[in-house]
């Protein structure tokens, strides 16, 4: 297969960049060093004389936040434009669609047009390392490929508006505790393989106009100052054509920042950076190409916004509410769905969908006061806000008994608590509404815990016992525990923080309206204690170990056999899907599994088959099955269809640590396809001609690496055939003459330490050096290599 992942992308030079650096060409040094920070928070400087208008920056990860007063701080999130909530993109994780996520994206863009923003602040594309990450609700998934596939397509719906996506955060942020200053410490294959992985796929797949670089340190380097991340990795090896601003007050020194890659500081230090740019300058101390070039990419972003379209698109109120309710439908899981047979009659159905007939007690302050965004550059003000309870009653035919049931705040409440399990008591079916409270998921802090209110998970069980028929939806942006108090509970629902539609979203699912298809884009562990972060989440100090190395998420609980809740994709429907045929492939374009699937049961649906894959051997370290693909598939009662699941090789990739590039490797790959991770409906194999991975062996490589070297290992066959009929070599006491004994204790030994640690061989240095040159390899020494995860210094990213 070809080697795809290690080619960067070939950006040839736009008429816009060339008008670009023609403006610059015009600037005084002044202007240009002006031009590199904001004019303010929101906006970065325009050129009137010269026809260069500012960009109007604002956050949007889940709905346009422009901020409306830009006098007011950066940490007054309250301080925004009326416009739509969408799901959160943890929601938006769990439809596995890049359709669904691509038209958020437009619907972003249109608003953002509207509203004279050129840039939007997402989609944010780090990985949920920990389920305590405090704004895992601002992120996809736990796995890269799906969070790469998903964010090229928020960008690519935003982008197509004429607006610009602003991929974040660049790199490694994962974590809220000490986010200004924690030291991600991430060997070189996880970093690339796990972490780098979705930005890699966005830049290179959907082309965004602009990337942030984050907060924090990366081995060593922050991230703002990491001239290998930022150039040579991003630049050189990606092809980024963009501009990369600094997540706002990421730069410590704005020289550094700029000769790192940092094209625009935001917010400015309006006191300092023009006259420390110009002074460095000055001083030969920074290229004034290198700044040239960053003025030009802030030059070409407003142009390539002022060229945008300007059509009129006028306030799309309604139009994208729906939007917000397809989406959202869309991104609903249900968890479980067992027959119940309440009234003792011999025959049991699901809980689920509601009957409109049924007398339903609705219990919970979040089905009267739903939370639906998280906190912080989520805090999007909404033009409209469904609420579930009024949603549902809106639909039941008969009246709806509502009772809060508990207190927001955590605190005690028995006579709210009795009040709702006698609602319980007294409906047939009682629907649940527990969840997170606000100040529990926000920038700026982490979790520490995934327990729910103790408050609402003791009545939960109480309403159970009272009801067998009992419906809990979760209302999170973060998963919650749900071990010990929801085994009782028949339905259950993850509904996630679905955005100023969530309410007629969540009744559309209740009512059997919509037929849920989410599936989990992030495991449910049974408790916090079996998570790979445990030990190391949010690190010592101001460092992080990564110990966990490739293990994150599924691959972690599959590779240590634990039992989890709920597993990585996950959901069921209200139908039923089977799938047959599996045919396997694989040619210079890919790996390609086909088959049939079919709707068996009487309902329209939508099933997300998955593929995973793993290699039965490797010279590498690799996690056991990958996620790859999948695919949404409607299909109507009896119907069924061919299927085919692709991975291109950019995907099959391994990351090699010696080579410092991706390697897609040769040989018998085992294909799983199925409704989960742990739902495996075929399985087979295929083999995948792959790279010959070069061999970088010297003479301090080990007898046992030595041995794929033919040459190497005929030599060593000889002597050690020469070492088991030497008559002499009895009573000389230089080791263990046996040829299997011998190398049991040699295989591990370095090349140059046999002449001396294993004399009975009579193999001389030079006859080692001899025998590197006919192999083709380098006799001399390796150099020491520095191990960015043992090492402290300024800078130790991987080079």
């Amino acid at each position: 297969m070809p080697d795809q992942p290690a080619r960067a992308a070939s950006v040839p030079e736009s008429e816009q960049r060339r008008q670009a650096h023609r403006i610059v060409s015009r600037l005084a040094p002044d202007e240009k060093a002006a031009l590199l920070s904001g004019a303010d928070a929101w906006h970065t400087v325009g050129l009137d004389r010269l026809d260069v208008a500012a960009v109007t920056l604002a956050d949007g990860p889940a709905g346009l936040r422009k901020v409306a007063d830009p006098e007011v701080g950066v940490m007054r999130f309250d301080n925004a434009a009326r416009a739509t909530a969408f799901p959160v993109p943890a929601a938006l994780g769990n439809s596995f669609d890049p359709d669904v996520v691509d038209m958020v994206g437009r619907a972003i863009g249109e608003e953002a047009r509207e509203q004279s923003v050129g840039v939007v602040l997402g989609p944010g594309i780090n990985i949920k390392r920990s389920p305590l990450g405090g704004r895992n609700f601002e992120y996809y998934s736990e796995d890269p490929i799906l969070s790469g596939q998903l964010g090229a397509a928020w960008v690519q719906g935003l982008q197509s508006c004429g607006v610009g996506a602003c991929v974040k955060h660049f790199a490694a942020n994962n974590q809220e505790t000490r986010r200004m200053t924690a030291d991600a410490l991430i060997d070189e294959q996880t970093l690339h393989e796990v972490y780098l992985r979705a930005f890699e796929h966005v830049v290179r797949t959907a082309d965004p106009w602009t990337l942030m670089c984050a907060y924090n340190r990366v081995n060593g380097s922050y991230c703002s100052e990491n001239h290998w991340l930022l150039t040579e990795l991003l630049r050189d090896q990606w092809g980024f054509d963009g501009l990369v601003v600094s997540d706002w007050g990421a730069v410590l020194d704005r020289v550094r920042s700029l000769a790192a890659g940092v094209d625009l500081a935001m917010p400015p230090d309006l006191a300092r950076d023009a006259a420390d740019i110009q002074a460095a300058i000055a001083r030969g101390t920074l290229s004034p190409q290198g700044r040239d070039e960053a003025c030009a990419r802030v030059v070409e972003l407003a142009l390539k916004v002022s060229q945008g379209t300007t059509r009129e698109l006028g306030r799309r109120v309604g139009a994208h509410h729906h939007v917000a309710r397809e989406a959202a439908g869309r991104s609903i899981v249900l968890l479980r769905n067992r027959a119940v047979d309440a009234n003792n009659h011999g025959s049991a159905n699901p809980v689920l969908p509601l009957a409109h007939g049924a007398k339903l007690a609705v219990i919970g302050e979040f089905a009267a006061n739903p939370r639906f965004r998280g906190g912080g550059s989520s805090q999007v003000v909404p033009m409209l806000l469904d609420i579930p309870l009024d949603e549902i009653r809106g639909r039941a035919d008969e009246p709806v008994r509502y009772e809060a049931g508990f207190l927001l705040s955590g605190e005690s409440d028995d006579e709210l608590a009795d009040r709702a399990v006698e609602a319980a008591e007294e409906a047939e079916v009682a629907v649940v509404f527990v969840g997170l409270p606000d100040d529990a998921e926000s920038e700026g802090l982490d979790r520490t815990s995934i327990l729910l209110p103790a408050v609402q998970t003791g009545l939960v069980q109480r309403i159970a016992a009272a009801n067998p028929r009992t419906v809990v939806v979760l209302t999170n942006g973060g998963v919650v525990q749900l071990a010990e108090w929801s085994s009782e509970v028949p339905a259950l629902v993850e509904a996630s923080l679905l955005g100023e539609a969530g309410g007629s979203a969540i009744a559309d699912m209740l009512f059997g309206e919509v037929n849920p298809s989410g599936r989990l884009a992030e495991t449910i562990p049974l408790r916090l204690q079996d998570t790979a972060a445990y030990f190391n989440f949010p690190g010592d100090r101001n460092q992080v170990r990564y110990a966990e190395g490739l293990h994150v998420g599924y691959k972690w609980y599959n590779a240590s056999q634990l039992e989890v809740a709920y597993p990585f994709g996950h959901g069921l429907s209200y139908t039923r899907f089977s799938y047959n045929g599996l045919h396997l492939a694989a040619d210079e374009s890919g790996l390609h599994a086909r088959f049939t699937l079919r709707n068996t049961g009487a309902r329209v649906g939508r099933e997300i088959p998955q593929l995973y894959v793993a290699l039965r051997t490797s010279a590498y370290r690799r996690a056991g099955f990958e996620f790859k693909a999948s695919a949404v598939v409607q299909l109507a009662p009896g119907e069924q269809r061919e299927v085919t699941l692709s991975v291109p090789p950019a995907d099959l990739g391994v990351w090699d640590a010696d080579l410092h590039r991706w390697l897609v490797e040769g040989g018998d790959y085992d294909v799983a396809v199925g409704a989960s991770s742990r739902d495996i409906r075929l399985n087979g194999i295929v083999t995948v001609r792959g790279e010959a991975r070069p061999r970088t062996l010297d003479r301090d490589s080990t007898v046992s690496e030595w041995l794929s070297s033919p040459l190497m290992a005929q030599f060593l066959a000889v002597q050690l055939a020469n070492l088991a009929t030497d008559p002499g070599a009895a009573s000389d006491g230089a080791g263990p003459r046996d040829p299997q004994e011998f190398m049991s204790l040699a295989h591990d030994l370095r090349l140059s330490q046999l002449p001396v640690l294993a004399p009975q061989l009579h193999i001389s240095r030079e006859q080692i050096d001899q025998l590197i040159a006919a192999a083709g390899m380098d006799a001399r020494p390796r150099p020491r290599r520095i191990d960015d995860s043992d090492v402290e210094g300024p800078d130790v990213s991987p080079r």
